[in-house]
């Protein structure tokens, strides 16, 4: 009996031997389809391909791809674990062709893979084909199907279209008859929708275009597009008739029953065929990165877990044991899929935190759910505000009460659900203030309402594809805009990053058909994404498919710059002390600015080692890992919230770098943050860091500025060619500038020195006949004199002297050098008691324009602005003496 795995490689290893690229999964999380939630069906990876708008190196291909069908119109959920055939994830087995093959071989490949690779019995197929495609219908014929197995399909079952207009063409499948002991008849008649005839195979033959008006015509490039479930074709080859019963999922519904000592296949068989399906749900979108949270895909997520995990805690566990269940997985998925293996650790820790996280509440809510409906007439349905209050309070999905309820034979009052959740979103709504930005108005809240929130894409990738679901235009939703509009505009999913914790928005371009919008900023309200820029081409429509591209050279600048901040945060506490902590960031792409606590200027000697100690870990280019956990989970981990963010009831904890064993402060990890930002993978990827400087930002905090990357560097060889520069016209090394300067300082220092002397000596030379000239006032010698070229400094020095070489008597000195006017009086010991030196300055200044002034009874300074009035600045000084 062949296993899923040999099942999977026979289909590949077929397909190769006709000419088919085999290629690897492409991720859960679609790229090049805005519509989709979840990659859902093989052909998602080849849209592009199949459309002409790409070209590839091959025009066969074959896959097995991953999918996932859990939430918006492809949900399978509230079937799975009740239904043989319902899954969550499911592997989808497909062959392509673009433009290559076309009916007369994708049918003859289709027959032999299943009639003799497979070795199903021909006798027990059947297949269909569109009502008017006599071309399938013949082909079948020749491969030897009889004309009464081959049923025509007038409906849309056997005719596929990617939308309204585009690519579309009929189907073929095939169909397995498992025998009339099963009820049900084949396709086309009343009782089809029985389990007795299933189908295994699936073509569309991608051959016309359809246009608005209805009409179609056929396509250049005609193409096949197939698909087979291979848990449906593998219980087929395994001689059952339910998915859970093959090789794959016996394996998971035994570690399931290890794990809980509960009989895999007895009553309580469906809690374990639940959390085998979820398991694999899970397990899977965590390994393409997507991560538990309150919105998005991350919601759907968080929905599949807690299912999972309730029906564990149906079966009467305490402890957490879904992740005791991920190596009974990866041991049968992970050789196909090695990113399973990749991951298994971070896929294990984060399930074990969400169960237990989800365990502390679980019992609460149900307590509650079994006290709402005690007073409930039988089969009366649960009042929506109480359902409500599960999910606003516990964290309870609707599906999951309604899931709870179905065991009691009870229903949710979805519309008292709807009411409720109304209400608490007026609530929000009155509640925004604003802050007067562009971005600001209640209109988000409209959009938010009516579209959803944004989901973010951009952890993962800086390109993907949107739709625009919103377009607003001074204030107002538009329709459409055109060349040379400022707009904002809202899309489904988008790998623009929002402006939020000191991190700038993203800038990018998105295009349509036929328009494209530069993109200058995102910010964020009301969980919707607000791209603000202008129709820079044509125009642009709301539900438009657009294709995002951030500015990759940009983010990479502010990725590098928001993971060195976090180096710098555990360099200054390291080389301050643990009373540092984040007052205030901002990471753009051509520096970064980081405010912490501190209450002095860094030291040359501690702004070396901080630089030199994030330049080490750059250098150690460690992998920066990033986890999910609540807020109380991270902070007993030692994680540092960082200012300005806001955290919810999880957070993302970032890590990087390899402390020296027993040094680090968290553990063997350097750096360990709260944050939601963006980040680089390695350390390595930051390239360097270098500081401008240290100043202060406020009472007790301080402010370091710092550069990293291309621009660091551009700064490192500006200081050198700038270095090169001094050192060339000081006619030296630049390693020896440094004595050069000091070489030179202490020149000057004696020439001025000299200088001053030399101007000391003329002005105590006075006149022309070597002496200043001194005259009786009063009774008292005065010496006034004007004196060109000589500095403030320097007019104390000589009142002293003039004082010793007159003995007794008042001077007034007035000095003008490089435009400055200073004035000096002094009085000799003997005539203070009479007469004081300030007195004497404040009558000259007066005369220079001064004002003021002042000094000791023996010596008086001021200044003032014109030194042509120093002879009258002389004659008030007389006047005050003769007085």
């Amino acid at each position: 009996m062949p296993s899923l795995n040999d099942i999977r490689s026979t289909f590949l290893n077929y397909f190769a031997k006709q000419g088919h690229e085999v290629l690897d999964s492409s991720p859960l999380v679609p790229r090049n389809d805005p519509t989709l939630m979840f990659t859902n069906s093989g052909m998602v990876q080849f849209k592009n391909c199949f459309t002409g708008l790409e070209k590839r190196d091959y025009v066969r291909a074959t896959t097995a791809q991953k999918c996932v069908r859990a939430g918006g119109k492809h949900n399978d959920l509230d079937n799975v674990g009740y239904t043989a055939r319902h899954h969550t994830f499911f592997e989808m087995l497909g062959n392509f062709s673009f433009g290559d093959y076309f009916k007369s071989e994708a049918i003859p490949f289709a027959w032999e893979l299943i009639t003799r690779e497979f070795g199903i019995p021909k006798d027990k197929l059947y297949t269909t084909v569109y009502h008017t495609d006599d071309e399938a219908f013949e082909i079948w014929k020749k491969v030897g199907v009889p004309e009464d197995r081959i049923i025509r399909i007038a409906t849309s079952d056997n005719f596929w279209q990617m939308g309204p207009t585009g690519p579309c063409g009929p189907c073929t499948e095939i169909f397995y008859d498992h025998g009339d002991h099963i009820w049900g008849g084949p396709p086309g008649s009343p009782e089809e929708d029985g389990d007795r005839f299933i189908e295994i195979w699936n073509v569309v033959f991608m051959q016309n275009e359809q246009f608005e008006d209805g009409s179609m015509k056929a396509l250049d490039m005609q193409s096949i597009d197939t698909g087979m479930g291979l848990e449906r074709i593998g219980a087929l080859l395994q001689g059952s008739h339910d998915n859970y019963d093959t090789d794959l999922f016996k394996a998971l519904i035994e570690a399931s029953a290890d794990v809980t000592n509960v009989d895999p296949y007895g009553d309580q068989n469906v809690h374990h065929r639940v959390i085998a399906d979820h398991l694999r749900s899970t397990s899977f979108l965590m390994a393409d990165g997507v991560m538990p949270a309150n919105d998005g895909r991350g919601y759907v997520l968080r929905r599949i877990m807690r299912r999972a995990m309730r029906h564990a805690h149906l079966l009467g566990v305490k402890d957490p044991v879904m992740h005791r269940l991920v190596p009974a997985l990866v041991q049968q998925m992970g050789a196909a899929y090695p990113e399973l293996r990749q991951a298994q650790s971070m896929i294990e820790e984060t399930l074990k935190q969400e169960e237990t996280r989800f365990k502390q509440t679980l019992d609460r809510g149900l307590k509650l759910l079994d006290d709402e409906i005690l007073d409930l007439d039988d089969g009366a349905p649960l009042p929506g505000a109480a359902a409500f209050k599960l999910y606003d309070t516990y964290g309870f999905p609707l599906d999951l009460t309604q899931d709870a309820l179905r065991e009691k034979g009870r229903e949710v009052d979805t519309d008292g659900f709807a009411a409720a959740m109304a209400e608490q979103k007026a609530k929000a709504r009155a509640a925004w203030a604003g802050s007067g930005e562009a971005v600001d108005s209640t209109v988000w809240f409209d959009i938010a309402d009516a579209k959803g929130t944004t989901d973010f894409l951009g952890y993962e990738t800086e390109q993907a594809e949107g739709q625009i679901v919103a377009l607003v235009k001074d204030g107002a939703e538009v329709r459409e805009a055109g060349q040379g509009d400022s707009v904002q505009v809202v899309l489904n999913q988008t790998p623009f990053y929002a402006e939020s914790g000191g991190q700038v928005g993203d800038q990018g371009v998105i295009r349509v058909e036929g328009g494209a919008v530069q993109v200058t900023d995102t910010k964020k309200v009301a969980g919707v994404f607000i791209h603000i820029g202008a129709v820079i081409e044509g125009q642009v429509t709301t539900g438009a498919a657009a294709q995002l591209e951030v500015d990759h050279e940009r983010r990479s600048a502010i990725r590098a710059n928001h993971s060195a901040t976090h180096l710098l945060h555990e360099a200054l506490r390291e080389a301050l002390g643990d009373h540092v902590a984040q007052r205030g960031s901002l990471n753009a792409h051509d520096r970064l600015r980081f405010d912490f606590s501190h209450t002095k200027a860094l030291s040359e000697a501690e702004l070396r080692q901080v630089t030199a100690d994030v330049n080490r870990y750059i250098r150690q280019n460690s992998t920066v890992e990033t986890r999910i956990m609540t807020p109380d989970d991270a902070r007993a981990l030692g994680a540092q919230a960082l200012f300005g963010e806001k955290y919810g009831d999880e957070v993302r904890v970032v890590s990087m770098g390899k402390a020296a064993t027993g040094k680090g402060k968290n553990g063997d990890t350097y750096s360990l943050e709260l944050c939601g930002g963006t980040h680089v993978k390695q350390t390595g990827d930051i390239g360097t860091f270098v500081i401008l400087g240290d100043s202060a930002s406020s009472a007790g905090v301080r402010r370091i500025e710092a550069l990293t990357g291309a621009i660091a560097l551009e700064h490192l060889e500006g200081e050198a060619a700038r270095m090169a520069e001094i050192a060339g016209a000081l006619k030296t090394q630049p390693t020896e500038v440094i004595d050069r300067l000091k070489s030179l300082m202490d020149e000057r220092k004696a020439l001025q020195n000299e200088i001053s002397n030399l101007k000391q000596q003329i002005a105590m030379g006075g006149g022309s006949d070597g002496a200043a000239e001194t005259r009786e006032i009063g009774g008292k010698t005065f010496l006034g004199q004007a004196l060109q070229g000589v500095s403030g400094k320097d007019l104390r020095g000589l009142i002293d002297a003039h004082k010793q070489k007159i003995g007794s008597g008042v001077i007034l000195l007035i000095a003008e050098d490089e435009g400055k006017v200073a004035v000096a009086a002094g009085v000799t010991d003997d005539l203070v008691a009479e007469i004081s030196a300030v007195d004497v300055l404040r009558a000259a200044v007066p005369a220079v324009g001064g004002k003021g002034g002042g000094g000791r009874p023996d010596m008086a300074q001021g200044g003032g602005k014109d030194f042509a009035g120093a002879e009258d600045a002389i004659k008030a000084a007389e006047a005050l003496l003769a007085s």
